[in-house]
């Protein structure tokens, strides 16, 4: 017997979505880091305790897939780049916040 998927997780709880893209090492604390402004990854490597570059980088990687964060390149010297809340992960801000409330 098959079922079938009409509806994405989305559709049926942003919450379970949201906990979905969430899920994995550091990516909560990077996504809660980034709602309060625009993140670069030194500063992340010392806002995450116990994190280190490699999972740091597939974390943001990741949550940049997901479409929760965009990487931007500052060509400037020195060049540096900076991750920011992308217009979807805006959206989230929202109900990450009420999730936790819950705790």
């Amino acid at each position: 017997m098959t079922t079938k998927e009409t509806t994405s997780d989305a559709e049926i709880c942003p919450a379970q979505a949201l906990l979905k893209m969430l899920s994995g090492k550091w990516k909560a604390a990077i996504f809660r880091l980034a709602t309060e402004g625009p993140l670069r990854f030194s500063g992340l490597l010392r806002s995450v305790q116990g994190a280190n570059k490699q999972s740091l980088s597939v974390a943001l990687r990741e949550l940049e897939e997901d479409g929760l964060l965009e990487k931007i390149i500052i060509k400037q010297k020195p060049l540096h780049i900076e991750y920011n809340l992308t217009e979807k992960g805006r959206q989230m801000v929202s109900v990450f916040t009420q999730l936790e409330g819950m705790l």
